[in-house]
């Protein structure tokens, strides 16, 4: 919880995975003294195995990740041997939850910290899900509420709010599967979401509220933050992609060329466009080239966008955040982010001041890749550089066991493929 804590990994090579719907990114770096990252190599490959932040190609996935993992030692000059790996996908679930521990000597301790952490997990999980963070928000000791480090202080009872993320077994499974037969081992598993919002976030945006909605190729993520602490995470199968395809079936124009339209020609809202525009877009097999308007166009992706920014919207409602705590409103980040009309429509329907984020306290090739489509990815060597400095709590029943599930299925890679 005390970020002023001294970081003693200034130097270490870091490295972070990002299996993303379309596109499969690695990168690599350096902690700085200050604090900051040094980004030394970044590496891409498209991506065909993955769909909603799901693997359902474990061949197809591999050679992305080990295509991937080459372009960015090559460039840092190192070699990578293990990593922080982002996860996504529906299978994400987060609860926020309570727990307490009688003070029995007088002041908290660590022994009576973990006690009430331990309390405010036992959640239930069903047989195919598990615990992936445990991020405490706050303390209360004696009923006295907004504690951040309760360690030392004097009471009877301490109380411990905590907001805790799940995932599917079987998913992180196939996630350790295909970056163990890259030869690499996995660091932590980390959600896409928190993720992000490690690089994108500054702490007084935290302090104030904020929603960070990163709007990648097949999911958008969603983190939402107040008076500091994490109190919502989401992950929507809904992106760039699916405005993709909707330009796709709308126009009868394949993929690959409903993807450039989108790029170039796309807004998210219909009002911005000129009525008396239009462009070509390819057709299908051999049928002819068609002229659309570009308010069409809009139309067609304002629609998408729309539900998207509704659907965020109406989870803000269902999980009580009140507009009232989001003093930084909404912070926009992602590859699909950026399209024009997109932070627009969002304050439309957020009534909420929107803005870019890109993230922040990086060195090196920043200025090659200081876009929103590596926030996932250069967030994960963020959250490298900072796993040691106590913001996060780690189960009692899960200490080292994400290594152990990574040396057993290391063992059984071993055995089925003799490659590894």
């Amino acid at each position: 919880m005390n970020s002023k804590t001294k970081n003693t990994d200034q130097g270490k090579v870091l490295a972070g995975l990002d299996l993303g719907t379309t596109k499969i990114s690695a990168c690599m770096g350096r902690t700085c003294p200050d604090g900051s990252v040094e980004i030394t190599g970044i590496g891409t490959r498209p991506s065909s195995g993955v769909r909603h932040g799901m693997v359902v190609n474990i061949e197809a996935t591999v050679d992305a990740v080990k295509g991937a993992i080459q372009e960015a030692e090559s460039m840092a000059g190192e070699k990578m041997n293990s990593a922080y790996v982002a996860i996504g996908g529906e299978h994400i679930k987060c609860v926020n939850s309570q727990g307490n521990a009688a003070i029995r000597e007088g002041e908290v301790t660590k022994a009576i910290l973990d006690l009430a952490l331990e309390s405010a997990i036992a959640i239930p999980l069903s047989n195919d899900e598990k615990i992936i963070h445990v991020i405490p928000q706050e303390y209360a000791i004696d009923w006295q509420e907004g504690i951040r480090e309760p360690s030392g202080m004097s009471g009877t009872r301490l109380d411990a709010n905590v907001h805790v993320v799940v995932g599917a077994k079987n998913a992180l499974s196939n996630i350790a599967k295909c970056v163990g037969m890259c030869g690499l081992d996995i660091q932590d598993i980390v959600v896409e979401p928190i993720a992000a919002a490690t690089s994108v976030l500054t702490d007084e945006e935290k302090e104030l509220g904020v929603v960070l909605l990163d709007i990648g190729g097949g999911t958008t993520d969603v983190a939402v933050y107040t008076d500091g602490s994490l109190r919502h995470t989401e992950i929507i199968p809904i992106a760039g992609d699916s405005v993709t395809r909707d330009i796709a079936m709308t126009f009868r124009t394949p993929a690959q060329h409903a993807e450039q339209v989108k790029i170039k020609y796309a807004c998210a809202l219909q009002e911005l466009t000129d009525e008396a525009e239009s462009i070509r877009v390819p057709g299908l097999a051999d049928r002819p080239a068609t002229q659309i308007p570009c308010q069409m166009l809009a139309s067609v992706v304002e629609s998408r966008y729309r539900e998207l920014y509704n659907l965020v919207h109406n989870k803000l409602q269902e999980a009580k955040i009140s507009k009232e705590k989001l003093g930084s409103g909404v912070i926009l980040t992602g590859g699909a982010a950026t399209m024009e009309g997109a932070a627009e429509l969002a304050e439309e329907i957020f009534h909420l001041p929107v803005s870019s984020g890109k993230p922040k306290n990086l060195q090196g090739l920043n200025d090659l890749y200081d876009n929103s489509a590596y926030s996932t990815c250069t967030g994960l060597l963020v959250y490298a550089s900072s796993r040691k400095r106590g913001w996060m709590y780690e189960p009692r029943e899960t200490r080292n066991g994400f290594k152990f599930s990574w040396r057993a299925i290391r063992t059984w890679l071993h055995k089925t493929y003799k490659q590894i």
